[in-house]
């Protein structure tokens, strides 16, 4: 089975705490390494969790709120300072390349690879990379500021070959990748073997879907919709939830209202406000409505 997984460098939100680092996370698909949104710390957390950083190779940043970017100049510092050349994509809003090319070339103007930021539109749901392993969407958000989550959808798998059928039929090693891709087989007295005898049906593409900062907005439920694993913030519990209005963020009650109505499988909480000492309040608020839900923490990996 490939690899698909989710690891939690930060989860918390914009207040300073000891428990938590700010928001960012890093989708190992097939070793290659996406991350989403770079708080401060974020490189230290990758460190932490021994994920590779010549393996990254984009970063998704979903608003310009400092808890989910003040990480990024240091980052990109460090990877020049470890002899990196290939390029690194920086997905954010059209602001970003404004706010830190300067701060880039005052601090790293000698970088030895090449920094490329890719404007994305936060107010459309649209494509905003694809390559051999994976799409990326934009999700647009309801909050303060200009601000889109990101649908991550593996792109479809071969089919799995059938080991035994494949020996009896000895059919060539060079036809195989074919075979996979749905050719029947041919053998050299014309006779035709049906591919479906010759291969099981490759495993369902996975889908993860990355909502962070934003109010209760139920517009975002068609794009999620049955997606393998969500995570929304839940930076409030209901009892707190005028403050969040305020703030255009929601509540643990409102995240698991938005998982359910979209049917996805697995919803992960996160972007903890610092008022709550424990979070396992918003947990359990949650779970009333949506029982497979569980708590983001730093160090945490989830496999999707």
């Amino acid at each position: 089975m490939s690899c698909f997984e989710l690891n939690i460098l930060g989860c918390g939100s914009a207040l300073p705490t000891t428990r938590h680092f700010p928001s960012s996370q890093v989708l190992n698909l097939r070793d290659k390494l996406y991350m989403v949104d770079c708080g401060e710390g974020a490189q230290i957390q990758l460190r932490s969790m021994h994920l590779k950083f010549n393996r990254l190779n984009h970063i998704f940043i979903s608003h310009m709120h400092g808890d989910h970017c003040f990480g990024l100049p240091g980052l990109l510092s460090t990877l020049g300072l470890l002899g990196r050349t290939g390029e690194l994509v920086v997905h954010a809003h059209p602001d970003a390349q404004k706010i830190f090319g300067p701060v880039l070339d005052y601090f790293c103007g000698a970088l030895p690879y090449n920094v490329r930021f890719n404007p994305v539109d936060p107010y459309k749901s649209e494509l905003v990379h694809e390559d051999r392993t994976v799409k990326v969407y934009s999700i647009p958000l309801k909050h303060r500021i200009p601000t889109c989550g990101y649908l991550f959808q593996e792109l479809p798998k071969s089919a799995h070959i059938i080991r035994d059928m494949i020996d009896f039929h000895r059919i060539p090693v060079k036809q195989i990748a074919k075979i996979k891709e749905g050719a029947d087989f041919v053998a050299e007295d014309g006779s035709v073997i049906p591919n479906q005898r010759l291969t099981r049906p490759a495993d369902p593409p996975k889908k993860y879907a990355y909502c962070s900062d934003t109010a209760y907005y139920e517009k975002i439920i068609p794009i999620i919709q049955g997606v393998d694993l969500l995570f929304h913030e839940a930076t409030f519990c209901e009892a707190d939830k005028t403050r969040a209005n305020e703030t255009f963020h929601s509540s643990a009650k409102q995240a698991a209202m938005i998982a359910k109505a979209a049917g996805v499988k697995k919803l992960i909480l996160g972007h903890f406000s610092a008022r709550y000492p424990d979070n396992s309040i918003l947990l359990e608020e949650a779970k009333t409505i949506f029982p497979d839900t569980i708590l983001a923490k730093e160090d945490l990996v989830v496999k999707i």
